[in-house]
Formats: C-alpha cells, structure tokens, sequence
C-alpha cells in the first residue's frame, strides 16, 4: 500500500475539532479505506511532527497535515485541501482558497483556532 496523499493531524481531546473531523471523515470514508487520506490524533504521537518544527500545542491549535511528497500543511490551508478531496465541496476549496480570498480564509480561520486553543485549556480539554 502507498502512503496517503494527505495525513491529517488533529486533537481529539477538543470536542469541536473531533466532532469536525468525524462528520469530514464520514463524508470521505472511499478515500479512508483506500489510504488516500488518514486522520491521525496527535495525542497518540504526540512528536509525530517534530521534525516539521511543530510541537504539540501547535497542532492543538491548528490542523496539521503532511501531503504525499512531504510537505507540511497548516490551518487553513488543510481545510481547503480536505475540502478539494471531498466530493461536493471542491468549491468550497475554490471560493476559500483563491488567492482574493486566502488572506482573509487563513485570518478567520487562526483567529477561530485561536479562540478554541484558548477555550479548550480553560475547559481542560488535554
């Protein structure tokens, strides 16, 4: 088997990234089962990405994905590319990830990470 063309690294301790990735899954799960894509909780391996220079409480912060040649992924930019593999939403990854739009799609979406990050500490959610 070749390695997925996207591994997605997520916290599953934070209810509203688990339940986020859980409903995305659902709606990917051809591409799952046939190792395109995998979600990974970043707690089980919580170095998985260290050598991306990404510790784990950046990955609890934002989504973090390596793509089949190797590269790192982050935030927004991980969304636009599930998005681009789920079929119905590839304009969801054109009207986000255009480049009008990309500025303004990577500012709202830290600004949202950054407000969950900070909520899922104050609840205990690691």
């Amino acid at each position: 088997m070749t390695a997925p063309s996207l591994v997605v690294w997520y916290n599953t301790r934070c209810p509203v990234c688990d339940a986020g990735i859980d409903w995305q899954r659902n709606k990917l799960l051809t591409a799952v089962r046939a190792g395109r894509l995998a979600f990974r909780d970043i707690n089980d391996q919580p170095t998985a990405l260290a050598a991306y220079g990404a510790s784990l409480d950046d990955i609890r912060r934002r989504l973090h994905a390596t793509d089949a040649a190797g590269r790192l992924i982050v935030g927004a930019d991980v969304m636009i590319a599930i998005w681009r593999m789920t079929s119905g939403e590839g304009w969801l990854a054109r009207l986000f990830g255009n480049r009008l739009m990309l500025p303004l799609t990577r500012f709202g979406y830290d600004r949202f990470a950054d407000g969950l990050f900070a909520w899922n500490r104050w609840k205990g959610h690691w």
